[in-house]
């Protein structure tokens, strides 16, 4: 009896906390999506809770977060092409063509972060959008290189599920040296969303040396994940962002240019340097992602193709193949088919044509034009999957937000670049968008 009322009184009080945490989110939604960006940035993917599946922290977070905040939005193509892949999954696990685990992976890894930036410009402000992931991105960069000059990673010593932990905690090397990774359980996944988060540093409205030195971080940190895809995507991101986002200033284009050419005279020779050094290993994977297109032999109309993984083609066992997939675009064919694997690309390819008008184009959809290579030799792994999906929703929203004339920039005036201010004097004029 003395041991059963304290643990009543704990989950009275964790009732209540959760209650508060629920009013507080409703109440001050800047604070929340604050709360949803540090712990997508800084809670590895092994905390969590089994609720019947996995769920990482990050995902349990959103999906209050979209509950809490929850507003209707004007209906786009892109969520037409959602609904259908999420119909046509849901029919091919009743049929038996797709197993649970692919289904739950991409609702929970897709599906809600994708809502969860369709539904956020309701409550929040995109200049406040842009400027958290800037803020708390140049944050995990600095870590990041913290992390690389310390050899000490402070991320693998948070406990968590047992399995997910197992994948994800250990450490990489290439060439000997020590491949940063932060929260997110892997370099390749540290990369590609510190390079998605450049476009929203570009589109921040600060002053000149702040936004380059955010910029600067956030390409040392990605240098220093030694990941191809990710230096990639970063070079592609910040220059389609610094000079297709309206209203940066000439003086950062050319300050960008500049830089980019000096740090392309450094980090050259270090990464040659490096992935040099790491001879068979570097060499491997790249051969490894040509090796994987094998795999569409595979590749059914609708649903997995059984059991492939015990076939033999040509000279590859395919089985070789199955404990990783480092290949987003053949591993979600394998798990779905075709036709669903179509329909969720369109969704991206809605997303990435917003950057075709400058009426509609915003970091987001720059962000996810930058990742469009890495779809193909990388697979959606930890947070990278979710801020992706993230990017896809935010992408559409705000560009009907720009169409309406909805999208708002900061207020910031010690961070504002002092030529993007009008005079008082002047006649009222609205802000180029971001």
């Amino acid at each position: 009896m003395t041991t059963a009322v304290p643990i009543v009184l704990l989950a009275v009080g964790a009732i209540a906390a959760g209650a508060i945490a629920v009013l507080l989110f409703r109440m001050l939604p800047r604070a929340a999506f604050a709360v949803w960006t540090c712990v997508l940035f800084f809670v590895p993917i092994w905390v969590g809770a089994n609720l019947g599946f996995y769920w990482a922290a990050i995902t349990l977070l959103t999906a209050l977060l979209i509950v809490v905040n929850w507003s209707i939005v004007p209906l786009r193509a892109a969520d037409a092409w959602v609904a259908s892949f999420v119909l046509v999954v849901a029919g091919l696990y009743g049929f038996g063509s797709v197993d649970l685990a692919s289904l739950v992976a991409a609702m929970l890894e897709w599906i809600i972060p994708y809502i969860w930036g369709r539904v956020l410009l309701a409550r929040v402000d995109t200049a406040w959008v842009t400027t958290t992931i800037s803020v708390v991105a140049i944050i995990a960069a600095a870590l990041a290189v913290v992390e690389f000059v310390t050899s000490f990673n402070p991320f693998v010593l948070v406990p968590g599920s047992g399995v997910v932990y197992d994948t994800w905690s250990p450490l990489q090397e290439r060439g000997g040296l020590l491949r940063v990774e932060g929260a997110f359980g892997h370099s390749i996944a540290l990369g590609a969303a510190l390079a998605m988060s450049s476009a929203f540093v570009v589109a921040t409205r600060w002053r000149l040396l702040p936004k380059i030195a955010g910029v600067l971080i956030i390409a040392v940190a990605t240098v220093l994940t030694f990941s191809r895809a990710g230096l990639i995507t970063l070079v592609l991101t910040l220059v389609l962002s610094t000079f297709l986002i309206a209203g940066v200033s000439t003086r950062f284009r050319v300050a960008v240019a500049a830089a980019g050419l000096l740090g392309t005279a450094i980090v050259l020779p270090i990464i040659d340097t490096v992935f040099g050094a790491a001879g068979e290993e570097a060499g491997g994977s790249a051969d490894y992602r040509t090796d994987l297109l094998v795999l569409l032999e595979q590749v059914q109309p609708f649903g997995n193709p059984g059991d492939w993984e015990s076939l033999v083609s040509g000279d590859y066992y395919l089985g070789y193949f199955a404990r990783s997939i480092d290949n987003a675009l053949v591993l979600t064919l394998l798990r779905y088919g075709w036709v669903p694997t179509l329909l969720i690309m369109a969704a991206i390819v809605c997303a990435a044509l917003i950057a075709v008008r400058r009426s509609t184009r915003n970091a987001a959809s720059l962000a996810v034009v930058g990742q469009l290579p890495s779809l193909v030799v990388v697979a959606l792994i930890t947070q990278y999957s979710m801020f992706l999906w993230f990017c896809v929703g935010l992408a559409i929203t705000w560009a009907n937000d720009a169409t309406r004339g909805g999208a708002r920039h900061p207020a910031s005036e010690f961070l504002t670049e002092p030529s993007a201010v009008p005079a008082l004097s002047a006649p009222a004029r609205s802000h180029p968008q971001p």
